[in-house]
């Protein structure tokens, strides 16, 4: 999975979706999130169950132990084949649960035009509904943002047509599972099942390719997911 997701409904939409009967304890914005074009380290929304009910939070898109800070990029994923059992990951396996809510992603392909550059490909659901990815975060509740704070995308083999776009792909969550996978009470086994098995399969997404401009993280709106050269493909459907 590239490092670039689009989520831009109001949060009231994905919590709709989720149909969860729980209360978000802290304050949100109700207006659309328009981000088009999130990036690494950036702040973006995520939801967490807690004791009195969710919380929906801002946090920066990257997380790293504090014994691996400063000595790379804090990663954005985290494998589904290690994220259980490594050493990396282990301050948020079972209890860092989260999702982060989406409408797609992108991943690049080398460009048969110009084998210099790459195309873009954004990838969403065939119904059009929201996608729920499953994570991982630290989130120390505050008024500032702590330094501490991050979450990760975990992600798992493509399957089928997918790997003509890339070989991972972000863990997306039905909303029954996605309910599961942040609910407390939910046994690490059982998290560990969603892992392994919980991710959608290809046949419920499609792909086009999308503008170059996608590629500058200063761009966003609209216009970055919309297809060029052509409709909207099955992302079953072998190139």
């Amino acid at each position: 999975m590239c490092g670039r997701y689009s989520i831009y409904e109001s949060m009231d939409h994905y919590l709709k979706q989720l149909s969860l009967d729980l209360a978000a304890i802290n304050g949100y914005d109700h207006e659309p999130i328009n981000r088009y074009n999130v990036a690494p380290s950036t702040r973006v929304e995520v939801i967490r169950r807690v004791e009195d009910g969710l919380r929906i939070d801002r946090v920066k898109w990257g997380w790293a132990p504090f014994w691996a800070k400063g000595k790379r990029p804090d990663p954005i994923n985290a494998r589904a084949e290690t994220v259980v059992t490594g050493k990396f990951f282990k301050a948020l396996w079972p209890s860092g649960r989260a999702l982060a809510p989406a409408n797609g992603w992108f991943e690049w392909l080398p460009d048969a035009d110009d084998l210099k550059r790459k195309q873009p490909y954004y990838i969403t659901s065939a119904d059009g509904e929201p996608l729920y990815f499953a994570a991982l975060a630290e989130v120390h509740e505050g008024i500032q943002p702590d330094e501490r704070d991050g979450f990760v995308i975990i992600t798992a083999a493509a399957d089928e047509g997918l790997l003509d776009i890339h070989d991972r792909k972000p863990l997306v969550l039905l909303p029954e599972v996605a309910r599961e996978w942040i609910d407390p009470d939910t046994a690490p086994g059982r998290a560990e099942e969603i892992v392994s098995r919980g991710c959608r399969p290809a046949s419920d997404f499609v792909w086009h390719p999308v503008s170059k401009a996608v590629g500058s993280v200063r761009n966003q709106g609209p216009e970055l997911i919309e297809a060029i050269g052509g409709d909207r493909a099955p992302a079953s459907t072998t190139r």
